[in-house]
């Protein structure tokens, strides 16, 4: 087996030389030989890049690529899945709550046969929002991958590179790389792994953010809303053909208009709601169709360094 273990790095120069150390300390354990590790630097704006250049000129297996700006988490992963040139990629986060000595696990349920492998955290270690907002983006999943699996989902995971090819074309600056990997695979499972409290700084990740996170996935990558705007405004138009049909036999029976200005200003207020939302939604799709014609890109590379070279690149890490 050859790997590729890819780390998007945002303010967290302070442990890059022990998250490195562990890493390979782990895999020299486990006896691979063919490896790499890929920092993706996201416009942290510390000095974690000047740390990721030292580990690149002592270890000629660690390459370091850094982004013109911050472009977040799984924009920055993706760059690095699209640089990795090994046969597993293996993703984890940069603040050591992931422990690297639990890659192994990882990598031997895999070899069970399965494409995509998640790290489920025993016990999470976010604290009391940040948990409630990772399980707000993990119901967001359930459509695409299934609720047992997106019950299972995290940052920690393993899966076999040929599974990019599914998403090679893919250019909006909106990225999901849970719900790009439903793109090439069906065969998902998980593994119960330690997750230890953040070793260093705060999390990028606010509550807001993550709520962000999860609505973009909804629109960005399913049609559910749609359906269910259609569903309450049909629901609604039934409900007005029968509150129609029922003023219609109460004047026909009594002779006069039916009384109850407040209700039917209520009832106003209800098909104006209803209709505000569904365009609301179709707005929320338009947004994602305008930004996908305007061609930007997920990220722009700025420098690359495998210790020996320095190299300017652009988008897919292709060096200018």
């Amino acid at each position: 087996m050859t790997l590729s273990i890819v780390i998007p790095v945002f303010r967290s120069g302070r442990i890059l030389f022990d998250l490195y150390d562990r890493i390979a300390a782990t895999i020299s354990q486990i006896g691979i030989k063919d490896y790499e590790i890929l920092f993706v630097e996201d416009g942290g704006g510390d000095d974690s890049w000047e740390i990721i250049q030292r580990i690149t000129e002592k270890d000629r297996r660690v390459r370091g690529i850094r982004l013109s700006r911050n472009y977040g988490q799984h924009n920055a992963l993706l760059c690095g899945i699209r640089a990795a040139r090994y046969d597993v990629i293996v993703t984890m986060d940069d603040d050591l709550q992931n422990p690297p000595e639990e890659i192994p696990k990882l990598l031997a349920k895999l070899s069970e046969g399965h494409d995509v492998v998640y790290g489920a955290p025993e016990r999470e270690q976010h604290g009391f929002l940040r948990d409630w907002a990772s399980r707000i983006t993990k119901y967001a999943l359930q459509g695409a991958m299934g609720v047992e699996t997106a019950r299972k989902v995290s940052a920690f995971r393993a899966f076999r590179t040929d599974i990019r090819k599914a998403f090679e074309g893919y250019r909006s600056p909106l990225v999901s790389i849970d719900v790009l990997l439903t793109w090439g695979t069906t065969s998902f499972a998980s593994v119960a792994v330690k997750h230890h409290p953040r070793q260093s700084g705060v999390s990028g990740y606010t509550l807001r953010k993550l709520i962000i996170h999860a609505v973009n996935m909804i629109t960005g990558f399913s049609t559910l809303p749609l359906q269910v705007a259609s569903i309450i405004g049909f629901i609604f138009a039934i409900f007005g053909f029968s509150l129609l049909g029922y003023v219609v036999v109460r004047y026909l029976a009594s002779g006069g208009s039916v009384p109850g200005f407040t209700f039917l200003a209520s009832i106003i207020a209800i098909f104006s709601g209803v209709q505000l939302f569904a365009l609301g939604i179709i707005g929320e799709y338009l947004a994602r169709m305008y930004l996908r014609t305007m061609d930007r890109p997920p990220y722009v590379i700025h420098l690359q360094t495998d210790g020996t070279k320095y190299l300017k690149g652009g988008e897919d890490g292709n060096p200018d």
